[in-house]
């Protein structure tokens, strides 16, 4: 393989990489998530440059431009397309270290990157590990630092880190599904589930999710009280996703999320208007909560509304809240904060995004438009917050 080729790039704005995809279940969210950016982006201030990540981890530039994607058109993928080149990295250049290797082998510079913004939803990608790897390299980048990114892709202990703050969260119990017979579809393990569930005092319904996963990927609603069977096919579904699963106690409460960001790690941490998950099919008699269908396929089934119907001293305690969540995880850019509010007034923290999807029918950008900052806005702060300025 020759020598990377020097490719000098004259500009003014500043270089920002823009990275989506990747390896994990939710990468036509953050194609879409990045396309959402990519129009935000003043082009008079930055200049993007283009990494696409196929789902079995390749990265590549001059792919599809993800201006073209549309969830209405259905869920987009990275894919090589005619003229596409692998990117490859040489870590110790840091920021002059981004390489495109064209079809003779030659590595072309891509030039000088400024920033990177990680589009990326999930594992590999919002769970500390590509952070971890920008640190190494010394390259800035928008949204949460490595533990912040780790600790809030794993459920199990962002709840550790949260309960330890004091802040409330929906009760439950961890299972490592590596101790269980997975052979049968942990058929002979439903009755040791379920003891587990009242030695802890849990209540139907439950929820059973993977620890590190996003997107209601491999959650199920069981409501089938003391029903082993149930149990055991739940554990097992969320078990496709990740060997650590939780068991929580269902919350009857309202869906309230919160957008709060700390643009410089020396910034106070600010909450946008909260905004309330409506799953309207609910008013139908329609069994429903809220799964990757309602997030993202279907208009019909859910809407926002920003503010919700709340009074002025409960959505302080939500925005109060959610900062205090923020702070607890160390969190830096950008976060989305998903609480429950109980009919009692009570707020407890479901979870934390460390970079929520940002599509047509997404909260984030929504809220802080409603709070004031339109999203353009937006993403100059965060990019102009990760350099510091």
């Amino acid at each position: 393989m020759s020598e990377p080729t020097p490719q000098h790039v004259t500009t003014d704005r500043t270089r920002v990489a823009v990275i989506y995809g990747g390896k994990a279940d939710e990468h036509s969210i953050s194609c879409i998530t990045a396309a959402t950016f990519l129009r935000a982006l003043d082009r008079t201030k930055f200049e993007p440059v283009l990494i696409g990540i196929t789902k079995d981890g390749a990265w590549i530039t001059d792919g599809a431009d993800p201006l073209d994607w549309d969830l209405a058109h259905g869920l987009p993928q990275v894919e090589r397309v005619e003229g596409s080149r692998d990117v490859v990295l040489d870590i110790g250049q840091g920021s002059d270290g981004f390489r495109a290797k064209d079809a003779d082998g030659t590595l072309v510079s891509l030039g000088h990157i400024d920033v990177v913004i990680p589009a990326l939803h999930g594992p590999y990608g919002e769970d500390g590990t590509i952070q971890g790897l920008f640190e190494m390299m010394g390259v800035p980048y928008v949204g949460c630092g490595v533990l912040a990114s780790a600790a809030c892709m794993d459920k199990h202990y962002t709840k550790v880190l949260l309960d330890a703050a004091g802040i409330p969260v929906a009760p439950g119990i961890t299972i490592d599904a590596r101790n269980f017979d997975a052979s049968d579809r942990f058929a002979a393990d439903g009755e040791a589930f379920l003891g587990l569930v009242h030695e802890a005092g849990l209540a139907w319904p439950l929820f059973v999710k993977p620890s590190r996963a996003g997107s209601s990927f491999g959650v199920t609603k069981v409501e089938r009280i003391d029903d082993p069977e149930a149990l055991a096919a739940a554990v097992y579904e969320a078990s496709l996703h990740d060997w650590r699963v939780l068991i929580e106690q269902g919350i009857d409460a309202r869906e309230i999320e919160c957008g709060v960001i700390r643009p410089k790690p020396t910034d106070a941490a600010r909450a946008s208007l909260p905004g309330e998950v409506v799953l309207d099919k609910r008013e139908d008699g329609a069994d429903q909560f809220y799964d990757f269908d309602s997030k993202y396929m279907d208009a019909q089934a859910s809407h926002t509304e920003i503010p919700p119907k709340l009074s002025d001293e409960l959505i302080e305690r939500v925005r109060d809240t959610a900062v205090r969540a923020f702070n607890a995880v160390d969190g830096t850019g950008l976060s989305r904060v998903d609480t429950f509010v109980t009919a009692e007034g009570d707020v407890l923290v479901n979870e934390i995004n460390t970079f929520p999807g940002c599509t047509s029918i997404s909260l984030f950008p929504k809220a802080w438009e409603a709070t004031g900052i339109p999203f353009p806005d937006m993403v100059t702060l965060l990019i102009e917050g990760a350099l510091g300025r």
